[in-house]
């Protein structure tokens, strides 16, 4: 309770609950050990560490003087060089390192880029089930949260049709994520197609969050065409996590790719959020962007061989359905109808010693669900998960 000579908080602030991930590892501390080592599938780590060259780049900048002053607002320019390049080739698209605004992280990014197209009052519709950070950014922003259904028997994937119903006046931004956290469902690239056109015809930004598009399966092909032609400079935002591909999450770097004039405007939220995101990483990822194809390329293939371990240890828990994966993610249908995830999460965590995220904390209508982060085990430890999930006895 607040003491009554302390001043108030934002109430946009106050009415917002605790971050969910630190409850999750408060019931991972509980576990006894019992049954074998804790089995950490909650927030989505990479389960090997960075390439060595990598770290020697980054001890390299990090000791260097060059590294210690502020750097250019939108990211330094050899950074914005390197992967304007890399999202070129990726999509056979014409970016530019004006398109690039490179951030403290992707979280960063979503906030940067939600400061620069939309203020309280306005709406963006998400999708339920959403990303919590991003739900929560608007909240404390003022922007209104509308949101679009994804189920189970469409694969967690939206409709259009149900997307073009919601894009009133109000509506400055649609926020989608693929592949997506927390369900793991991969947007194909029509659907991804379709919906910009809408957000086109509507004059909307389509704000794509592709965090983990470095994962897609190896004959996936390019993740979309959006990128083709000019029409993207209209209302695309586009925005990418280093921490997953490059093993840095503590180093926070993110970048936005967009239009030159969407950059401007991102660049002077950046500027009173932290003026420059992290200069040491910058400097290393610069470096790594393009002389480490081949290690990414391999952790890419034992992302996808946990992938199907995934798959292959869910078969072997009668009851725990899997309803989509993708990249990092699992969504795991658990078999207790009368039991909340919140409760099946904290009993596997602390009885069976696996820790997953609840489906509640990611939207409504997600009581019999569970994220699985699964890229955070080998694929040894994901054989041996059948056995606490079935030895759980949830009443």
């Amino acid at each position: 309770m607040l003491h009554p000579s302390k001043p108030g908080f934002n109430p946009l602030v106050a009415r917002i609950s605790p971050p969910p991930i630190p409850a999750v590892q408060a019931w991972a501390r509980k576990y006894d050990g019992s049954r074998g080592p804790l089995i950490d599938l909650s927030q989505a780590v990479p389960g090997y560490p960075p390439h060595a060259d990598l770290l020697e780049w980054l001890g390299e900048a990090a000791g260097s003087v060059a590294c210690t002053g502020y750097g250019a607002i939108e990211g330094d320019l050899g950074l914005r060089l390197a992967y304007s390049a890399h999202v070129a080739e990726l999509y056979g698209a014409s970016v530019g390192a004006d398109d690039i605004q490179i951030t403290a992280g992707c979280n960063q990014a979503f906030v940067a880029a939600i400061m620069a197209v939309a203020g309280p009052g306005d709406a963006v519709l998400m999708t339920n089930p959403r990303y919590f950070n991003h739900e929560t950014t608007l909240a404390m922003l003022g922007v209104s949260a509308r949101y679009v259904e994804c189920r189970a028997e469409n694969g967690f994937l939206p409709e259009p049709s149900e997307i073009a119903a919601k894009l009133d006046g109000g509506v400055k931004a649609v926020a989608l994520v693929s592949p997506n956290n927390p369900t793991g469902a991969v947007y194909p690239p029509a659907l991804l197609r379709e919906i910009f056109e809408l957000c086109r015809a509507r004059r909307v930004w389509l704000m794509l969050d592709e965090t983990y598009r470095d994962f897609l399966p190896a004959d996936a092909g390019r993740p979309h065409d959006l990128l083709d032609g000019e029409s993207w400079r209209g209302n695309l935002i586009q925005l990418y996590s280093f921490s997953k591909s490059f093993c840095i999450p503590g180093h926070r770097l993110g970048a936005v790719a967009a239009d030159a004039s969407v950059i401007n405007q991102i660049a002077k939220v950046m500027d009173n959020l932290q003026i420059c995101a992290p200069r040491a990483p910058q400097a290393a990822v610069s470096r790594g962007l393009p002389a480490l194809g081949e290690w990414r390329e391999g952790n890419r293939r034992e992302i996808e061989a946990r992938s199907a371990a995934m798959r292959a240890a869910l078969e072997r828990a009668p009851g725990w359905e899997l309803q989509a994966i993708g990249a990092y993610f699992a969504f795991v249908r658990h078999p207790f109808a009368s039991v909340s995830s919140v409760e099946v999460a904290e009993r596997l965590a602390v009885e069976a010693g696996v820790a997953t995220i609840p489906g509640e904390f990611f939207g409504s209508g997600l009581e019999r669900h569970l994220r699985v982060a699964f890229a955070n085990a080998d694929v040894k430890t994901i054989a041996g998960l059948p056995g606490r999930l079935t030895a759980l006895g949830v009443s």
